[in-house]
């Protein structure tokens, strides 16, 4: 019997063996090249280098430390035997660096780009200078300093690699029993018989071009008439801050672009795009030579402004109003930079995308959406996604042509390989012939390197590959939509089920966040009464830019709380100074409209609805009178007075100061009660254990007992995920539970007549909390002020409120409405939600009642059964070892309700519990003043602000909150000249008919309306 040699795997082993040396043959070593440095925490420009003083630095030295930055220089001369040739520098100095040559930020060093080209075409004798800025880490480990050399880069040596793993890759993927492979495979078998890599200088290049030859004919086949078409977008995910901090960041944008603009002066064809203006700014301050070079690009097709955003934005956590403004500001850069409108959302790595974004982009200008993650799932996903290209339906109708990429292997290489496998890894395997596909090294920047280039250059129309195309984004979509969009349609929030820590991971950024967000849209609303009632000006480029700070904060692993120590350290000091401001700016403007010397308190409501609210009196008012003269009941706490105080809707009122002659005269009125075990008001009585549990809800009008056990049960948790601590909650959380045994010490602190208070002070395993259970008079909400000292490892804190209900969903309210989700496990995709995000409420529903949880700053949830389980706390210790340790201060509240949700008071409670009134000292110059009054009250002004465009119309955004379609009046309490309807950028109007006075407006479900008020 003949013994048959299997040749086939022989000329696999040569092949890969080949390629995993190849760089030996590519880069010709001519000379060291030697570096002098110096070390500095500064950021300086290559201007500021030339004062500094160099020391030399040899191989194998360590440098810097932590945070820290090495400029080092060369200069060399192109030596003999380089005319004409390629010169790079293979570099190594331990991290990644910014290069400059001859002055010019022109490349550099990362994952994925090792040597820099110093030129294409050398000149013997020719001189460079060399600098380069790299950066220490801050892993508490110093670089150690390589060897860098100066090399010859055999151009045609690299061509021949290129052409060999490119049809070496197409044979991997193609029929073995097929021509094409056979056919490979003989070419493939002649070179290695051929090639000679020992030959050198003109006859090696000799022999490579002769085997180049061999291939070509292979190189040159097509594919038939159903190949599917590839549209490729160059792109590079750079996350603003994650493992890296912000000032990082300001380097590694730099670096990417230098890197890009590069490649664009050798490959013609190279088209590339970039998402969030913020980092376009940065280059614009900090590298202005490299932003006008990124300008000529972009002016010549080349570089792609696109992404819609201003950053690339959390969609679970920020407000409506901040995604709104996300685009207008992401928009508005990009066209009075560049002069390029946006009509795409990139969002490739975010951790879910909320049910109302279609609603969202479509009033601002934005058609298309793109992104990557919803297949990157990890081991916790049992329903992956159905689609990759299909209609996105919001909440509230609104469709949006969606297109979702998959990542590929990391780092993304473009070879035949990863075409083949973008293709054949879809999960639509019908109705679709073309896929957007992005490429380019991501999350710390980078972008393509000539390698990729190359590649495509023989990937056009290559047989056995998926056909290609260099292009934008958008023409993907629209040639999409010329073919015909699938019959595809997918409903509601693309929920991504992993990452469901990042609701609750870093609690202090969250609660800066919310209140920060309230503080932005007081201001908004005070600010433009008093410029309009007292012509106080509005400082427009200020605003500017503080809510580009604060969109800056709602980045995808800032506002998450997914990044290392420093990123949250400082983003926590960035946002409590703005808090600060913000807060101080919309005090001044409520003083403005108040009186000061006349004696009294003007108290202001940001909401559109009329409230009667307890309110803590300024200091040095103890008594006050109401509108007919009568003294306004007041109840002192602590140096406190509290009163129950009416304001208008959007408006203030003004109490006359009088003096406390009848300090007793409510107390025979009071109608709450406290001891230390049981709160009671006119509505309810509710029995508190001997932990601070709630072991009785009692509704005093029905007699319904509303408690299925304890409620208010502190739960905690050793919350150790399997990976990436940050960012997972275990779906096994239940099965380890830290037992928290020890009884409260519980007081009473007040005992009406206006509220009542409990006080709670209980040890939690390393932790304590202090906990005061409110009840107010003539209210129907409990709150439970927490404050907690957390110092716990691993560890999560829930709070759980089983009740007495029966539903197969509860409710979460999410950026201008609320979204549905089961409360069991029956499908993978119901299992796969077992914790969730919400805003300011939760709530579980029958017909005629319901029940619900509301929050000041917690946006995680579980709902089990009937079971509301909110997460308070969480302490992982990756990529952030202190996460959360602490004081944490936070209001959960609950309320209950007879009747349907929709005549419900959750959705305005939610509000009131995150939007209190506030009280300023002196008397308002008008006794009671409305600015909008809405005779609808499912239909919420969730913002009131001045026009963008200076002009001094107000601006005025409404939303139907409880998904009903419904009409509505509305009516300004100030003159203007006309009424129209605009997109939320605030353009494309059409006016609105206006009949005494009142404009009425028709909403379906959800709606976001943005109403323009001209001023006279």
């Amino acid at each position: 019997m003949k013994l048959e040699l299997n040749t086939r795997k022989e000329i696999q082993y040569q092949i890969e063996k080949l390629l995993r040396v190849k760089r030996d043959f590519i880069y010709k070593k001519l000379s060291i090249v030697e570096f002098t440095h110096f070390v500095t925490g500064e950021r300086l420009s290559y201007s500021d280098i030339s004062s500094q003083s160099f020391e030399p630095i040899n191989a194998g030295d360590r440098w810097g430390s932590s945070w820290m930055y090495a400029w080092l220089r060369s200069s060399f001369v192109a030596p003999v035997g380089t005319e004409g040739k390629r010169l790079v520098v293979l570099a190594d100095f331990g991290s990644e660096a910014t290069l400059y040559v001859n002055g010019i930020v022109s490349g550099a060093l990362d994952l994925q780009h090792h040597d820099v080209t110093i030129t294409r075409l050398a000149r013997e004798g020719e001189r460079f200078e060399l600098a380069a800025e790299a950066y220490a880490g801050h892993s508490g480990h110093q670089p150690v300093f390589g060897e860098s050399y100066l090399c010859r880069f055999e151009e045609e040596v690299y061509q021949f690699f290129i052409d060999l793993e490119c049809l070496w890759q197409v044979l991997q993927n193609t029929d073995a029993n097929s021509l094409r492979a056979a056919e490979i495979n003989r070419c493939l078998t002649d070179v290695i018989a051929v090639l000679d890599l020992g030959l050198r200088d003109l006859e090696l290049i000799e022999n490579v071009n002769g085997c180049r030859k061999r291939m070509e004919p292979l190189l040159a086949c097509v594919n038939g008439s159903t190949s599917p078409l590839l549209y490729l977008m160059g792109q590079s995910h750079l996350d603003i801050a994650w493992l890296w901090p912000i000032e990082e960041t300001k380097r590694k944008i730099a670096r990417t672009m230098s890197n890009q603009l590069a490649l664009m002066d050798e490959y013609p064809e190279y088209t590339y795009t970039q998402s969030q203006p913020y980092l376009f700014r940065i280059v614009k301050e900090l590298y202005p030579e490299l932003y006008s070079r990124i300008k000529q690009r972009v002016a010549e097709g080349r570089i792609i402004p696109e992404g819609g955003m201003w950053v690339e934005s959390d969609t679970n956590l920020a407000g409506g109003e901040s995604l709104i403004r996300q685009f207008l500001h992401g928009k508005r850069f990009f066209m009075e930079e560049f002069g390029k409108g946006n009509e795409m959302l990139w969002l490739p790595d975010v951790f879910g995308y909320s049910g109302n974004m279609p609603q969202i982009m479509k009033g601002c200008g934005i058609n298309y959406f793109a992104s990557v993650k919803m297949f990157q799932t990890y081991e916790n996903a049992v329903d992956p996604f159905p689609y990759n290209t299909f209609i996105w339906e919001g909440i509230d109708g609104s469709e949006i042509l969606t297109h979702l990429l998959d990542y590929g292997d990391f780092p993304i290489r473009v070879n035949p390989s990863f075409l083949i496998g973008q293709w054949n890894d879809r999960v639509q395997k019908d109705g679709i012939a073309t896929r957007l596909v992005q490429y380019g090294h991501g999350d710390g920047g980078g972008g393509a390197n000539r390698d990729d280039l190359e590649f495509l250059r023989r990937l056009d129309n290559l047989e056995g590959v998926p056909r290609t195309r260099q292009s934008s984004p958008i023409d993907y979509f629209e040639d999409q939509q010329a073919r015909g969009i699938p019959d595809a349609r997918y409903v509601g929030e693309l929920y991504y089920p992993a990452h469901r820590g990042t609701y609750t991971t870093q609690a202090k950024l969250k609660r800066l966040n919310r209140k920060t967000e309230i503080g932005f849209r007081e201001y908004e609303l005070w600010a433009a009464a008093a410029q309009r009632l007292r012509t106080k000006p509005y400082p427009y480029e200020k605003m500017d830019g503080l809510w580009k700070q604060l969109l800056l904060h709602h980045f995808h692993d800032i506002l998450p709380g997914t990044s290392i120590h420093r990123v949250h350290e400082e983003a926590q000091a960035e946002l409590l100074k703005l808090h600060e401001t913000i807060y101080e700016m919309a005090d001044e403007a409520k003083a403005t409209l108040v009186e000061s010397d006349r004696e009294g308190v003007t108290v202001f409501n940001p909401l559109s609805w009329n409230r009667t609210e307890l309110v803590a009196l300024p200091a040095g008012v103890a008594a006050i009178a109401d509108g007919s003269g009568q003294p306004v009941p007041v109840q002192w706490q602590d140096g406190v007075g509290y009163a129950r105080l009416e304001t208008p809707s959007l408006g203030w009122a003004a109490y006359a100061a009088i003096e406390n002659s009848q300090p007793e005269l409510v107390v025979s009125q009071s109608k709450v009660s406290a001891t230390a075990s049981r709160l009671e008001n006119e509505f309810m009585t509710i029995a508190i254990n001997g932990t601070g549990e709630i072991t009785s809800i009692v509704d005093k009008q029905t007699g319904v007992e509303w408690a299925a056990g304890s409620c208010n049960t502190l739960a905690m948790y050793r919350d150790q995920p399997s990976a990436f601590d940050a960012w997972e909650i275990d779906r096994r959380y239940q099965a380890s539970k830290v037992e928290l045994e020890e009884q409260a010490e519980i007081t009473v602190t007040a005992s009406g007549p206006l509220f009542a208070n409990v006080r709670v002070q209980r040890k939690l395993n390393r932790s304590t909390v202090v906990q005061d259970i409110r009840i107010e008079a003539g209210s129907r909400r409990v709150e439970f002020r927490t404050t907690v000292e957390w110092q716990e490892k691993n560890k999560m804190l829930r709070v759980d409120f089983p009740v007495r209900l029966h539903a197969n969903e509860s409710m979460q309210e999410i950026q201008f409405g609320y979204v549905r989700r089961p409360n069991h496990a029956s499908r993978p995709h119901d299992a796969d939600r077992f914790e969730v995000s919400q805003h300011k409420w939760t709530a579980l529903a029958e017909t005629g009642r319901g029940f619900a949880l509301l929050n000041d700053c917690k946006y995680g949830i579980a709902v089990k059964g009937n079971t509301l389980s909110m997460t308070l706390l969480r302490s992982p210790s990756y990529p952030d070892e202190t996460s959360d340790q602490g004081t944490h201060e936070f209001t959960y509240a609950f309320l209950f309700w007879e009747g349907a949700f929709r005549e419900s008071r959750v959705i305005q409670e939610a509000y009131e519990l995150n939007y209190p009134v506030s009280a300023l000292s002196g008397a308002g110059r008008h006794d009671q003043q409305s600015l909008l009054r809405i005779d609808q009250p499912g239909v919420l002004a969730e913002t009131v602000k001045l026009a963008e465009d200076g002009s001094g119309d107000w601006i005025v955004r409404l939303y139907e909150s409880t998904g009903s379609s419904v009409s509505c009046g509305i009516r300004a309490g100030l003159s203007y000249s006309a009424a129209f309807e605009t997109d939320m950028l605030e353009v494309n109007q059409v006016e609105l008919p206006v009949a005494d006075e009142l404009i009425n407006l028709h909403f379906r479900p959800f709606e976001v309306k943005t109403i323009r008020l001209a001023q006279k």
